[in-house]
């Protein structure tokens, strides 16, 4: 069962423009959570990053449930106040990096790096300063429109 507390996170830029939850994660939640991103995505007009943003979010939930004993993560989601992209941020008490994405082709495990690095602009991670753990984070930018001329 997924526990979850929706907490108001402080400085937002405008209202709106950031969702943060507490999570117990478990086998299910990486569904929900895709929902809600999905939710925030098309009200920011950026529904075009629905599918990488959910994906990278999806394997860095599976990395916080496969890896973590308490399966504790923070999440925060970010739209740029420049309407540029998206940030989403997870938080949990594992101190070990991610894999590299120099991962072996017939090794079980560390592609959720490899497909994070695919689909998203950019990633990386933090080590806690305060505390053990990390925070793995990746950007998904919006693409320009292809706008034709008007003598066209």
């Amino acid at each position: 069962m997924n526990h979850a507390t929706h907490q108001p996170w402080p400085g937002l830029d405008s209202p709106g423009s950031r969702y943060g939850t507490d999570f117990t994660l478990g086998e299910h939640s990486a569904r929900h959570l895709r929902r809600i991103l999905r939710v925030y995505l098309t009200a920011w007009e950026m529904s075009e990053l629905c599918d990488p943003a959910g994906l990278a979010l999806t394997e860095l939930v599976a990395n916080v449930v496969r890896h973590t004993p308490d399966r504790r993560a923070a999440v925060l989601m970010t739209r740029w106040p420049d309407g540029r992209g998206v940030r989403v941020e997870v938080t949990d008490s594992c101190p070990r990096p991610p894999l590299s994405t120099t991962v072996d082709e017939l090794a079980e495990d560390g592609r959720g790096v490899l497909i994070v690095d695919a689909v998203t602009d950019r990633w990386g991670w933090d080590p806690l300063p305060d505390r053990p753990g990390k925070t793995v984070w990746f950007e998904c930018d919006v693409k320009p429109k292809n706008v034709k001329p008007k003598n066209e």
